[in-house]
């Protein structure tokens, strides 16, 4: 079964990057505090920490991270494991930049562009990267222009 690239309009993406070996403790603790940001900029509700409203979004270098599986089982949320090209198509819109992380993986934030890639077309941060114990942490959203938003049609 394939992952989904992305997240429908109005769900969080939630970029995360960390250094090997960090333990799910870390991150969820990261990730939390995170959401509670996205809230608290009035872009996003608790609503969105309830599983099917966010999903976490890395670099395909990522996937034998056991602390990014564990993390995103604790958060009940789908992690999805971003190949480079999607990562660097969003490179002008990261508004971080770690030497670090463009020595590593050809962006200037992983944690801001994967969450930019993961959230898709019309995305925006809505919370920067933030940074504690080796993870980072980023939050977009889609914003979803009224003239694109989906309406059902009576039968």
């Amino acid at each position: 079964m394939s992952e989904p690239t992305r997240i429908a309009p109005g769900m969080l993406a939630i970029g995360v990057g960390c250094r090997i070996g960090t333990s799910a403790e870390m991150i969820v603790a990261l990730v939390r505090r995170a959401m509670e940001r996205a809230v608290m900029s009035g872009r996003a509700t608790d609503g969105h920490s309830r599983a099917g409203r966010a999903a976490l979004f890395t670099a395909v270098e990522k996937q034998g991270e056991a602390g990014l599986r564990e993390a995103a089982s604790q958060l009940a949320m789908p992690i999805v494991f971003l190949p480079k090209a999607a990562l660097e198509a969003q490179s002008d819109k990261a508004e971080t930049r770690s030497a670090r992380v463009v020595q590593l993986f050809g962006v200037p934030s992983l944690a801001e562009t994967a969450a930019l890639a993961g959230a898709g077309a019309g995305s925006e941060l809505i919370v920067p990267r933030i940074s504690a114990d080796g993870v980072t942490c980023a939050v977009a959203i889609q914003i979803q222009k009224r003239s694109e938003a989906h309406t059902e049609v009576p039968e």
